[in-house]
Formats: C-alpha cells, sequence, structure tokens
C-alpha cells in the first residue's frame, strides 16, 4: 500500500470513530468527548478515562491506547486488523468504550 492509499484509509477510519461517536451521543444517554487533533482522536469518557487513537504513518499502523492495553492495527483483507490477532479495530474500539464508559456502545465504519 502506499503512504498515499495508507492516509486515505486511515482517514476514513478517523472520521467513522468521530460520526460513530456522535452518533452514540445522539442516540444513548453516554457522554462521549472526541477530540480531533491532526492524526489523533482522543475519546473522553465522563469518569476521566480516555482512548486515543492516532496515526501512525511510517509504519502504516493505527494506534489505538485504552486502560485494557495499546493496540497496532494495520489494513489487511479490507479491515483493520491488530497486529498480534487481537481483533478488528472496530470491535476491539467497541469493547473497550464499552467498558471505560460502563455501557454498551458501538463503533462501526
Amino acid at each position: 500500500m502506499t503512504d498515499l492509499e495508507f492516509m486515505d484509509r486511515a482517514e476514513k477510519l478517523l472520521l467513522a470513530v468521530e460520526r460513530s461517536c456522535d452518533h452514540i451521543n445522539d442516540t444513548t444517554e453516554a457522554d462521549v468527548d472526541a477530540q480531533r487533533s491532526g492524526g489523533m482522536v482522543t475519546l473522553s469518557f465522563p469518569n476521566r478515562s480516555q482512548i486515543v487513537v492516532n496515526l501512525q504513518k511510517p509504519l502504516q499502523e493505527v494506534w489505538m491506547a485504552a486502560r485494557s492495553g495499546g493496540y497496532h492495527y494495520r489494513f489487511q483483507d479490507g479491515r483493520w486488523q491488530d497486529t498480534k490477532g487481537a481483533g478488528e479495530f472496530f470491535e476491539c474500539l467497541s469493547r473497550d468504550a464499552s467498558q471505560q464508559a460502563g455501557v454498551s456502545l458501538k463503533f462501526s465504519e
């Protein structure tokens, strides 16, 4: 994948995270604040915990840091997959955000 292809796919992922957060806030009682700064989105929860999603262009990876740990994702077979086999990005984000928010949350493309 070229750097341009990576940035296009990665930008779509960050936009999907932001849109999912807006949808969650509009349709649930959850209060998740999404702040974008360049290639990074920080999700903040009422309990002051955070999840940070950022782009690592030189490695062509998306990194996610949550209470449960740090994860690296590469675009493979049409999806962002964890490099150590922990699963697909949006499934993992939904899991970790749900744990940190204390309510079931669904993030998707």
